[in-house]
């Protein structure tokens, strides 16, 4: 992960830049280059272009500094005549970049002791490469598809195997996130899936990558994990509990999910105080699906009343209202869709309209689905289980990173951001004060402690 302290170097780095290109446009020196480049005379990147040209001489100007620190005399200096290594030579190598290819010519010394630390040896790629493969990666595409658009975009001949290997290496770095230590506490936790498809056993099967998102005492959305799911029911929700439960979340109040079977039983055994409530969104979705297109907007408005109701006996009896209605008669389907739901449907309704607006829906993390979806759409198929967590870090790292920014520039902090780049983390919940209000009222005994 980026710190704060690398973001403002390079935040210093970029403002220095800036100076340095301003002094030059002005002096006019690069007008005639500017000229060249406008007319395609002189080419930015791939091979003979401009950057890769300037790259070659600053890295090439560092090698032999490099050098002559080593050997302890400049060049030609008449000094170094007399003692026992000397500079002999230099040998070709070729390293791909950012911006193509770049050929070197390495410096050597005579007794072979010489260790370049700008390009070490064997080092055939700078790492502004490795991270725009890594970027490539997160952004959907696979391995051969960023071997082909760094070959025909800067010319940078990068091997499948290389390429492979490079987005392997952050895997490590996924486990150790999937692995961190969580709050004692996560007043609500958010619970939803997208579909991937994945080779298991010489077929592709549908699987679903599961993302909890849980809401800390500041309100704050924290990605917790993924999970890709294995089998059905019960004991993949266990493990799923086990697995926060051991990372150190010690009581959930309240779970929003889309009423996937077996997890209220998963819930109750790790944490027997939390509620489960099912996403009221999801289960209208799933009531008007056998509805027709006609009487969709019909019925939907018939069902406000419920899922609006002051309390529960209240919405039981909107529910048999509508039950016995025109609408309800010919579409038996949506009462029979809140009564299979109905004990995970009316924990909400026992709260204020402050904390409701938190807990009934997991819309929270529906945009986010939604970008994820747009990275996994382009991929025809996962090899593993470990590919589609792999991907998905990725993707919500860029994802959360672009958000980290958009909250900096919205408060006037361009230059002086606190959030981390690539920063696992969302937005902080809409009116989160009055709604933790009302759950101190509520549950005075479990939440107190963590204020």
């Amino acid at each position: 992960m980026t710190t704060d302290r690398d973001l403002d170097a390079r935040l210093a780095e970029a403002a220095s830049t800036v100076e340095v290109a301003e002094a030059l446009r002005a002096s006019g020196a690069v007008d005639e280059l500017l000229a060249s480049i406008d007319s395609g005379e002189v080419a930015l990147t791939g091979e003979g272009g401009l950057l890769p040209g300037l790259i070659k001489l600053a890295l090439e100007r560092g090698l032999a500094a490099e050098l002559t620190d080593h050997l302890g005399y400049e060049k030609g200096d008449p000094a170094g005549r007399g003692l026992p290594n000397a500079r002999n030579g230099h040998s070709a190598k070729t390293v791909q970049t950012e911006a193509g290819p770049v050929s070197l010519e390495v410096p050597r010394d005579r007794d072979g002791s010489f260790t370049p630390r700008l390009v070490p040896k064997g080092q055939r790629r700078l790492g502004g490469l490795d991270d725009m493969i890594v970027s490539l990666y997160a952004g959907g595409m696979t391995l051969r598809d960023i071997q082909f658009h760094l070959q025909s975009t800067i010319g940078a001949e990068v091997s499948h195997e290389t390429i492979s290997k490079i987005v392997d290496e952050i895997s490590d770095e996924v486990l150790a996130w999937q692995r961190r230590p969580l709050d004692a506490l996560y007043p609500v936790i958010y619970l939803d899936a997208i579909v991937v498809k994945v080779k298991d056993g010489g077929h592709t099967r549908n699987k679903a990558a599961h993302i909890a998102v849980g809401v800390d005492m500041a309100g704050v959305k924290h990605v917790l994990g993924i999970w890709v799911q294995q089998n059905e029911g019960a004991s993949f929700w266990a493990s799923v509990c086990a697995d926060l439960a051991n990372r150190g979340v010690r009581d959930v109040l309240i779970v929003c999910c889309d009423g996937l079977t077996g997890f209220p039983e998963a819930i109750t055994a790790t944490w027997s105080q939390a509620t489960v409530q099912t996403c009221v969104v999801h289960l209208i979705r799933n009531a008007l699906r056998f509805v027709s297109y006609k009487d969709r907007k019909a019925v939907a408005a018939a069902l406000k009343p419920i899922y609006t109701a002051a309390d529960a006996d209240a919405a039981r009896a909107e529910l048999d209202a509508f039950t016995a209605s025109d609408l309800g008669k010919k579409n038996p389907t949506v009462t029979m869709v809140f009564d299979r739901s109905w004990e995970q449907f009316i924990p909400f309704l026992e709260f204020p309209p402050e904390l409701r607006r938190v807990i009934y829906t997991t819309n929270s993390i529906e945009s986010l689905n939604y970008q994820l979806r747009k990275v996994t759409k382009t991929r025809g198929q996962f090899p593993n289980d470990a590919a589609v967590v792999k991907l998905l870090w990725l993707a919500i790292c860029n994802i959360e990173d672009k958000r980290a920014a958009e909250r900096a520039k919205e408060r006037g902090q361009k230059h002086n951001r606190k959030a981390a780049g690539r920063l696992v983390e969302g937005q902080v919940v809409t009116n989160w004060k009055k709604a933790l209000e009302q759950l101190v009222l509520v549950y005075p005994d479990r939440i107190e402690p963590h204020l």
